[in-house]
């Protein structure tokens, strides 16, 4: 009995100092972990390369998306409906470039945080909100232009109503501050204590696996799907018309003579204004000379078309060009569905293992490179989207070559 006692109170005392034990160890771990940086793990040539990606990055991204918003500034061309959701895009990735990434580049550099708690939970806020926002900017874009391919009629009709585009632009900031800023900000106060080192930068929640899990379905995947939903019914819609429209609308016109169709150019007054997105994925413009040449090398066609057949034509040319500005559309919203998905997909899928595993089982540099591959998302936007755009296009001549621009506009006009 004695025996037996005494290996009891031996084993009870061997758990408690193994439970007292296992905060210290995890403590320590953590420690060793955020501690690990690149200066311990590469030599100064490496780092001194890194930093100047770093600050290219940072730069690349606040002068394209700098240019973008100058460019809306100047051109009142540009002030439609469509193009203030690329404003809004340009705003957000903007302030990425301007205030997340100068901050954290010495953080990523040497593994310490030397800007103070107050300025860190700056950082996380300004960061998740803007990341977010730029997110969901590119998803109203998209459903824009969707609108603009599947339901041509109505979303003409409401080119001029500024009100709508502004309201869905406040509620991504809303919706965007709503998913990760309160838990950043009440996080710790809640819990009663930080988990977080002194000389660390990062989220509270960095750990928990369920929270990120549902903010990164709200943040990455139900964004990516809806995305993925509009280019698909973009496309079916184009086949459709494709398949159907072409042949009804065309019909009449095949009757006519080959050299008269060669030589058929749509009025004017014939064709209706174009809608916003249509003119925002043209790439070409025909001069007026090109025109006249058209008009002379044909003299007998105004003796011989009769206005049936001249409106036949001008309809099928009307929708033949339709279908090819609608196919640009559905070309741009398949590169950006790959690019945001190439440049979210990692560091999302990173996140959720990572808190899954407690932070054991991702190193430090993986989560380094999938987090800069999400920024590198705003460096790119400008590129994708409004380079699209042909008005867009102009103006960033109109700044940059205006020399050029007045040559080509004179060219053209």
């Amino acid at each position: 009995m004695q025996l037996s006692s005494q290996t009891e109170l031996s084993w009870i005392g061997n758990m408690h100092n193994s439970t007292a034990e296992t905060p210290l160890m995890a403590e320590t771990w953590n420690e060793t972990w955020s501690t690990q940086s690149p200066s311990s793990e590469f030599s100064l040539g490496v780092l001194v390369l890194l930093a100047f990606l770093m600050v290219l990055l940072a730069l690349v991204t606040i002068l394209g998306n700098a240019l973008v918003i100058l460019a809306f500034i100047m051109d009142r061309n540009l002030r439609h409906r469509s193009n203030y959701y690329f404003l809004n895009l340009a705003i957000s990735d903007f302030a990425v470039g301007v205030f997340c990434m100068p901050l954290y580049i010495p953080y990523s550099l040497t593994g310490k945080w030397h800007l103070g708690r107050g300025v860190c939970k700056l950082w996380l806020v300004m960061d998740y909100l803007l990341c977010t926002a730029s997110v969901f900017s590119i998803v109203l874009i998209s459903y824009d232009r969707f609108l603009s391919v599947t339901k041509a009629v109505s979303y003409r009709a409401q080119q001029g109503i500024t009100s709508n585009p502004v309201i869905k632009m406040v509620a991504i900031w809303v919706f965007a501050f709503l998913l990760y800023c309160p838990a950043i900000l009440f996080w710790e106060p809640v819990a009663g204590h930080s988990v977080v080192p002194a000389d660390q930068c990062y989220a509270e929640f960095f750990s928990n696996w369920l929270f990120l899990l549902c903010a990164s379905t709200l943040e990455f995947f139900v964004p990516l799907l809806l995305v993925t939903y509009f280019n698909v019914h973009i496309f079916h819609s184009i086949q459709r018309r494709q398949r159907v429209g072409s042949i009804q609308s065309c019909e009449h016109s095949r009757t006519s003579s080959l050299s008269w169709r060669s030589c058929l150019v749509p009025s004017p007054e014939a064709s209706s204004p174009p809608s916003e997105a249509e003119d925002s994925i043209s790439s070409s413009m025909r001069p007026k000379k090109e025109s006249l040449v058209t008009e002379t090398s044909c003299p007998t066609r105004a003796n011989s078309v009769t206005p049936e057949n001249n409106f036949s034509v001008s309809f099928c040319s009307r929708s033949g060009s339709k279908l090819q500005q609608d196919k640009r559309i559905a070309k741009s919203l398949a590169i950006i569905v790959c690019v945001f998905a190439i440049c979210w997909a990692p560091y999302t899928l990173l996140m959720i293992i990572r808190g899954a595993c407690q932070r054991e089982c991702i190193h430090k540099s993986l989560y380094e490179i999938t987090f800069w591959l999400l920024w590198l998302n705003s460096s790119l936007n400008p590129f994708l989207y409004p380079l699209c755009h042909i008005k867009f296009r102009m103006a960033f001549m109109k700044i940059l070559c205006p020399k050029k621009f007045a040559t080509l506009r004179s060219g053209y006009f």
